[in-house]
């Protein structure tokens, strides 16, 4: 009966371990079984339903009632929704951990797409209130591309960096420019100068707009490499070693691409969000004056 109890124990306890390891790993878009994706869209049919029940004279705008309470939602959600930077900085557990908040964000910002389109009854021409309904669009949609890049990316830098660490990967780079240094001495000068200029390559060099571009394929240990073929045994070694440079190089490039691809979404999402901020409080502004 002990052991039956203990065996019974044991499973209970494997059951929670990997209920708990499931919780761990579970992304921000799965939170808690899509609760926020259902809430989004609990609120966004809600939207809709209501939108074909009312009947504004002479059609649906704005200036409706439910103009002005789909107004007034839209808004207050645009702001929550930009304190997640804030957010970012408090670590907490539990409904409204990060996970959490970043869930909500996602979707509760997808649902901004029905809010902000009934707000304005499909109504639209060239002043601020279509300049902030723009706005939002394009920081959703800066926003989407964000959630494809974190969904995908930190795969691909896994599977570029195979086993090695970053550490790791520069520890292999600076061991092979020892050993360049040592085995060039051998050979001629303007052979050794292009192993020198190969040793003074910054992998790191340039920025963001660099790294995407691949331009530092081009750089001074390629050109080295396309330089030095063959001849003599101190030739063949310099050779084999700009290789194995190269190809480490590529690595850590393809390393930094992929961070840059992670980062540069927020070179659109953030300035947007701000440019959108402007625009809201213009189009709130506008719409009380004349009111």
């Amino acid at each position: 009966m002990n052991a039956s109890r203990a065996a019974g124990a044991g499973a209970g306890g494997r059951r929670q371990v990997a209920r708990e390891s499931a919780f761990r790993h579970e992304g921000f878009l799965r939170y808690r079984g899509f609760r926020w994706a259902k809430l989004a869209s609990v609120i966004a049919i809600v939207a809709i339903a209501v939108y074909a029940w009312h009947d504004p004279d002479p059609r649906p705008n704005g200036g409706s009632w439910y103009g002005y309470v789909l107004g007034t939602i839209g808004a207050l959600l645009i702001l929550w929704l930009t304190a997640l930077g804030l957010r970012k900085r408090t670590m907490t557990r539990g409904a409204w951990s990060l996970k959490a908040w970043t869930s909500a964000h996602v979707y509760l910002g997808l649902s901004l797409i029905v809010i902000g389109t009934l707000h304005a009854g499909f109504q639209f021409g060239w002043n601020v209130h279509t300049l902030a309904y723009a706005l939002m669009m394009l920081v959703i949609l800066s926003g989407l591309f964000g959630i494809v890049v974190y969904a995908t990316l930190p795969r691909l830098l896994s599977q570029n960096r195979g086993e090695l660490t970053e550490t790791q990967m520069l520890e292999n780079l600076r061991s092979l420019d020892r050993q360049l240094h040592d085995a060039a001495q051998p050979l001629p000068p303007d052979r050794a100068e292009l192993v020198a200029r190969a040793l003074d390559e910054d992998v790191f060099a340039g920025g963001i707009w660099r790294r995407l571009s691949g331009s530092e394929r081009r750089g001074a240990t390629a050109a080295a490499r396309a330089a030095i073929r063959g001849g003599d045994d101190a030739t063949l070694r310099v050779e084999r070693l700009l290789e194995r440079k190269l190809e480490i190089a590529r690595q850590i490039h393809r390393h930094l691409r992929l961070r840059a691809l992670l980062e540069i979404w927020l070179y659109v999402h953030v300035p947007m969000t701000i440019a959108l901020l402007a625009a809201l409080t213009a189009h709130v502004v506008s719409v009380f004056f004349y009111w």
